[in-house]
């Protein structure tokens, strides 16, 4: 004779003595049961511990507030739709670079573009970013983006939270930049200078020499006017693309000759550019490799600039202004700080103890020229 076994219980949710918390009996499992806006809401806190799933019943109860059912479950693709649509008043490449981002996060985002965003957690999204080979700085736009995104479903109470805003950046490494000394600056363009079967190769050597003798970059160079020349004053005024301000600096002694020669072409107007090209990264490529010296870039002249202001001891505020900086030399102070401590070694060097010898009042020392600052208007 058979005996009969019991029948296994049927797994249920359990009441506590707390409101609105349940434990389901199966496993043990702590849940949410409120009533929000009519609706009946339940939801896992993925705890067995009671004391936890307290902490996490209250913050659910906190984040229904801040979401708006009515809005019903917007998926990945509604929300990046509604996202692109608001920032095509930004500039063409600006926009272009985030329809490419969205682009990309549709096609490759792990969990599928038709997934509900209130699902989306920072390890779907961590994921999605580590499936790329990228440095720091376009690892930073993506998540620039992300955050965005994911910041509008939060202001217009989509989700509770943004589930991209506890991502860190890639540390971005300190890259090398190697700068040229005067004498291989001067080499260059006499270089590109003698290179008579290139069309281009005076116009090449001027523009190359007057963003190292000025110490501008080439979309300063590219877009100086005639107009903007001043003789009278020996000024030259600049439009410093990103603060978006012009700002004006002097004709210095050592540019006065092909500052001359730039604005003394035949039949120049006032809205004529200095130079018809817009930079020379070709030429300065090619003299490279003929003198054997490393691949220097263009914005490399600019940092010899600004390194040569400084071993010659010309005042950082001045080298910043002269640069169109508004931060009184901090820029410049950071990021020239070793070309600064080895001039200040030597500097350090000539507080000796013992006098220099006396001059002798039969002869008088020769003045040295500094033909980087300008002279007295």
């Amino acid at each position: 004779m058979k005996t009969a076994t019991p029948q296994a219980e049927k797994p249920e949710f359990q009441k506590t003595d707390v409101p609105c918390l349940y434990r389901y009996s199966s496993n043990g499992v702590y849940y949410a049961l409120v009533k929000h806006e009519g609706k009946q809401k339940r939801a896992s806190l993925e705890t067995t511990d009671k004391a936890e799933a307290k902490r996490k019943l209250a913050d659910f109860q906190r984040d229904l507030g801040k979401v708006d059912t009515s809005q019903g479950r917007i998926t990945l693709r509604e929300l990046c739709a509604k996202y692109l649509a608001t920032v095509q008043n930004q500039a063409e490449a600006t926009v272009y670079r985030k329809e490419h981002i969205v682009e990309r996060l549709l096609a490759d985002f792990p969990r599928g573009a038709d997934c509900q965003i209130g699902k989306i957690k920072q390890s779907d999204l961590e994921a999605w970013l580590a499936g790329y080979e990228f440095g720091p700085a376009s690892h930073l736009l993506y998540l620039l983006l992300l955050r965005a995104l994911f910041n509008m479903a939060v202001n217009d109470k989509l989700i509770s939270e943004s589930p991209a805003a506890k991502i860190r950046p890639l540390k971005a490494v300190k890259p090398i930049r190697i700068t040229p000394s005067f004498d291989d600056f001067q080499a260059i363009i006499a270089d590109v200078r003698k290179q008579k079967f290139n069309a281009d190769a005076e116009e090449s050597a001027d523009f190359l020499e007057f963003l190292g003798l000025i110490g501008v970059g080439q979309a300063e160079a590219g877009g100086i006017q005639r107009q903007h020349v001043n003789v009278g004053k020996k000024q030259l005024t600049f439009f410093r693309h990103k603060t978006k301000t012009p700002y004006t600096v002097p004709i210095y002694p050592q540019a006065e000759a092909l500052v001359a020669k730039l604005i003394r072409k035949p039949d120049m107007k006032q809205d004529d550019t200095l130079f018809q090209i817009k930079d020379a990264k070709k030429a300065l490529a090619a003299a490279c490799d003929r003198l054997k010296f490393p691949a220097y870039s263009q914005r490399a002249f600019r940092r010899m600039f600004i390194t040569r202001c400084i071993e010659l001891g010309v005042d950082v505020k001045v080298i910043a202004k002269w640069q169109g900086h508004q931060d009184g030399g901090k820029l410049i102070l950071g990021t020239y700080s070793h070309v600064r401590n080895e001039h200040a070694e030597e500097m350090a060097k000539k507080l000796a103890t013992e006098h220099p010898a006396a001059p002798n009042p039969g002869k008088s020392e020769p003045r040295r020229r500094v033909n980087l600052v300008p002279k007295p208007l």
